[in-house]
C-alpha cells in the first residue's frame, strides 16, 4: 500500500514512519521545509512538498496514495484555533479526495473525559468547551464513512511519550516547573492521565489503517490513568524542585483541562486490534530522567 502521511517529521510521524516501512508499505511525506524533506527522506520515505494550508497539495497527496494518516498539529497553544481550522481545512480537503473510492483515511484524536469512570471508544468526543474543535473534525473524519471512505481515529492520551523526547502534556508540567522553580499540580492531584510510548502508539495506527472498518475509533492508551500529583513528585524529584498544588493558569490555556480525571481504557482496542503495548510507562520515563532542553 503506498500511504499519504502528514505530520512524517514529528514526534509520533516519525515512529509510523519506520513501522509503515517494515509492514512492506511505500510513505510518502508531507514537507513543508527543506529539512523536513530531507528527514523524512533519510527515514526511507518519499517526500511530498507542501503545507496544511495548501488544499491542493494534500488533495494531490491522497490521490497519488492508497491511504491517509493525517498526524500533522499544529499545537500551537497560543493560538489553538487557528490549529484547528487548519486540521479542519485539511479533511475536509482529504475528504474531497477520498469520498467514493473506498481508501482508508486515518487521523489522531484526544481519548475523551467521562465523569466518574474510564472512557472508552464508544464514548463520543467532546465537541465543546476548549477542545471541541478537535472532536469536531474527528467526527467530520468518521462522518466520512457514509461517503465511501474507511475512514478512522486514533485517541491518543494526554501524554505521549519517550525518554528523552517529548512528554505530551507531561512536558508542559516539565517547562512549568523549570520556570516558576516549583512541580505542580492542580487542585488535589488525584485526578488522572491516560498515557503510551510513541513506539507503542504508532503500530496502532497502522493497524487500523490496514484493517479498521469505516468509521472505527481506536484507542492508544497504554497506562490507563496516572495521578496528577505523582507524574509532578516525578518531575520534582528529577528537577531537584519542591512539588506543590498551583492554580490551573499557572499552565496556560489548558490549565483547566488539568483539573478534569480523564482516565481511558483501551480494551475494545486490544480485542480488535490485537495491540499490546510493551514500551515503558510514562512513569518510568520521566523518572529515567534526560528531559529535553
Amino acid at each position: 500500500m503506498r500511504v499519504f502521511l502528514t505530520g512524517a517529521s514529528g514526534g509520533i510521524g516519525s515512529a509510523v514512519v519506520p513501522e509503515l516501512i517494515a509492514a512492506g508499505h511505500d510513505v510518502l511525506a508531507l514537507a513543508r521545509s527543506d529539512a523536513s524533506a530531507r528527514a523524512v527522506t533519510a527515514a526511507g520515505a518519499t517526500a511530498h512538498r507542501g503545507d496544511l494550508g495548501d488544499p491542493e497539495r494534500l488533495r494531490a497527496g491522497a490521490d497519488a496514495a492508497d491511504g491517509v494518516i493525517h498526524l500533522a498539529f499544529g499545537n500551537d497553544f497560543t493560538d489553538f484555533e487557528r490549529c484547528v481550522a487548519e486540521e479542519a481545512l485539511a479533511v475536509e480537503a482529504f475528504g474531497t479526495a477520498l469520498k467514493g473510492t473506498g481508501k482508508a483515511l486515518v487521523i489522531a484524536g484526544g481519548t475523551p473525559a467521562v465523569p466518574g469512570r474510564l472512557s472508552t471508544e464508544e464514548d463520543p468526543a467532546p465537541t465543546e468547551g476548549p477542545v471541541g474543535g478537535r472532536g469536531r473534525n474527528a467526527r467530520a473524519v468518521l462522518d466520512l464513512a457514509a461517503e465511501g471512505v474507511r475512514s478512522g481515529v486514533v485517541r491518543l492520551p494526554r501524554s505521549v511519550h519517550a525518554r528523552g523526547e517529548r512528554y505530551g502534556f507531561a512536558s508542559m508540567l516539565i517547562e512549568a516547573a523549570r520556570r516558576t522553580g516549583v512541580s505542580g499540580y492542580v487542585g488535589d492531584g488525584e485526578q488522572r492521565w491516560p498515557a503510551v510510548h510513541r513506539l507503542d502508539a504508532a503500530p496502532l495506527f497502522r493497524l487500523v489503517l490496514e484493517g479498521g472498518a469505516p468509521g472505527t475509533v481506536a484507542h492508544a492508551v497504554a497506562d490507563e490513568g496516572d495521578r496528577m500529583r505523582d507524574i509532578a513528585e516525578v518531575i520534582g524529584r528529577r528537577l531537584g524542585l519542591p512539588t506543590e498544588p498551583v492554580e490551573p493558569e499557572s499552565f496556560g490555556f489548558l490549565g483547566h483541562v488539568f483539573a478534569y480525571d480523564q482516565p481511558s481504557s483501551s480494551a475494545i482496542t486490544r480485542e480488535k486490534f490485537g495491540w499490546r503495548p510493551t514500551h515503558p510507562s510514562l512513569l518510568e520515563d520521566l523518572e529515567a530522567g534526560g528531559y529535553p532542553a
